[in-house]
């Protein structure tokens, strides 16, 4: 057992929590980013996977469809079990298996093995989600966490943005292989780094009391409500897949509602959503990732159908906002930190929102700078909302509940990036089925492209509203 991690009492003595708090911050923020990379960057390769396992399209996507659900279903497990196990030990665990299971897909020789690996990571990414905040809230001082938040916010926006643009460099030069392998060395790195550094000292649960009844139904949940979302994406219409999943997934929601009430150790304590200094900001979180991925979805339709630009002039204009958030949000955190206040969250969105409805006119209207100016109003909007918000749910639980708080958020934001990946594509396809057109989205009139997409960008710009005013409710 390594002697800088956690001993079996969960303590390391005479070691100060914030010690190598830079050191932790660094690591958390790599593990991250690599993991957020890997639930977008496959998509670039998925042709090459597609003809490589000479297979069709709808069964090489569940390479993505099974690292997101998983991940996204096991986070609220692993924050409980963080409990147990110690957060410094899960993570380091995560770590392992997230860089071995990297490996292994890269070396798959078929599609089941691909996806059965692909499974594993997302199992390792969970771990890693799970906790992130947790850790470092835990070994960050006070007047430093909202920075600190600001760095994790912005670099899960980079990561969701640059997945495409680093996969398509790698697959175009090294190969669909390689978008895996390229984590072997960065986790190696690490691994060594966290036996180092990752040092904690935290009181663990003395059992494991995990809520087996209730992680089943959350994960069906899950499963059910993306695989629903999915097919009314890729189909356009309401098929009977669509219609027996989602009534699964209303049925597992219910059921986990009402075990949760009466579970004794239950996997997410629903009581915490009773304060709504907790609660304002974990819906604020879902609404603003959903108006922010049904975006990111329908942009690059928007930039190669309509301005007609290649995948590499897309993925530069898609780095503008990130960039921005990169500068913004550590700034945003330093004022949380000398100013606690609500507000922060408030204005940002106001100015996220104000970027969308620029952004859906000057989609219509074909104004690229109009289009650059609200990339970088919306960086500047999601930037100052992120890491106040986020500093607001970790600090709105008492301290032995950060692992739920860090869980919750990382389940909000996940779900919410599905939800609008999924929302975006059907508001698009529905759109386009109403006007008439079938056929592929990249091939449709542009005008017809062009006016569906500003719609949707309104959407996003209503759902901002809807934020603004969860922010600035009285708590």
């Amino acid at each position: 057992m390594n002697k800088n991690l956690p001993d079996k009492g969960g303590h390391v003595p005479n070691v100060s929590p914030f010690r190598h708090r830079y050191a932790v911050l660094i690591i958390v923020l790599a593990s991250v980013l690599m993991a957020v990379i890997d639930g977008t960057v496959v998509n670039i390769a998925l042709p090459s996977m597609t003809r490589f396992f000479a297979v069709d399209l709808s069964d090489s996507q569940w390479t993505i469809t099974a690292y997101l659900i998983t991940m996204t279903s096991l986070l609220l497990v692993f924050g409980k079990v963080s409990e147990y196990v110690g957060r410094a030990r899960l993570f380091f665990v995560g770590i392992i298996i997230f860089t071995a299971s990297s490996l292994a897909c890269g070396l798959s020789t078929g599609l089941f093995e691909l996806i059965l690996f692909r499974v594993i990571q997302g199992a390792g990414a969970a771990m890693l989600f799970s906790i992130s905040s947790a850790l470092i809230f835990a070994t960050t001082p006070p007047d430093e966490r909202g920075r600190a938040m600001g760095y994790l916010g912005a670099t899960v926006a980079i990561g969701s943005i640059a997945g495409p643009i680093v996969g398509g460099f790698v697959v175009d030069s090294l190969g669909w292989q390689y978008i895996f392998f390229i984590n072997i060395p960065i986790g190696l790195l690490l691994i060594a780094a966290a036996a180092a550094y990752l040092r904690i000292d935290e009181k663990r649960t003395a059992a494991l009391s995990l809520d087996w009844y209730g992680s089943i139904a959350m994960i069906t949940m899950f499963v059910t409500l993306i695989i629903a979302l999915g097919n009314l994406a890729d189909t356009g219409g309401i098929t009977p897949t669509a219609i027996i999943s989602g009534t699964l997934s209303l049925v597992a929601f219910a059921l986990f509602i009402l075990h949760e009430r009466r579970c004794p150790f239950p996997l997410l304590d629903l009581g915490v959503f009773s304060n709504r200094a907790f609660l304002f900001p974990v819906i604020a979180v879902l609404l603003a990732f959903v108006a922010n991925f049904m975006m990111a979805v329908v942009g690059p339709f928007y930039f190669e159908g309509v301005l007609e630009y290649r995948p590499s002039q897309v993925g530069l204009v898609f780095l503008v906002s990130p960039v921005v958030m990169v500068i913004v949000a550590p700034i945003a955190g330093s004022l949380y930190d000398r100013h606690p206040t609500r507000n922060y969250a408030a204005l940002g969105m106001g100015i996220a929102s104000f970027a969308f409805f620029l952004l859906s006119y000057c989609a219509l209207i074909r104004y690229l700078p109009g289009i650059i100016v609200a990339f970088i109003l919306f960086g500047i909007g999601f930037g100052l909302f992120q890491s106040p918000n986020n500093t607001a749910i970790m600090s709105a639980l008492p301290k032995e509940h950060l692992s739920t708080a860090s869980s919750v958020i990382a389940t909000s934001r996940n779900l919410g990036m599905a939800l609008g990946v999924s929302l975006g594509s059907i508001l698009l396809s529905f759109q386009l089925m109403a006007a008439g057109y079938g056929g592929d989205v990249i091939t449709a009139d542009p005008m017809l492209l062009a006016i569906s997409i500003s719609r949707i960008l309104a959407v996003s710009a209503a759902l901002c509203l809807v934020v603004i005013f969860l922010s600035s409710l009285k708590r």
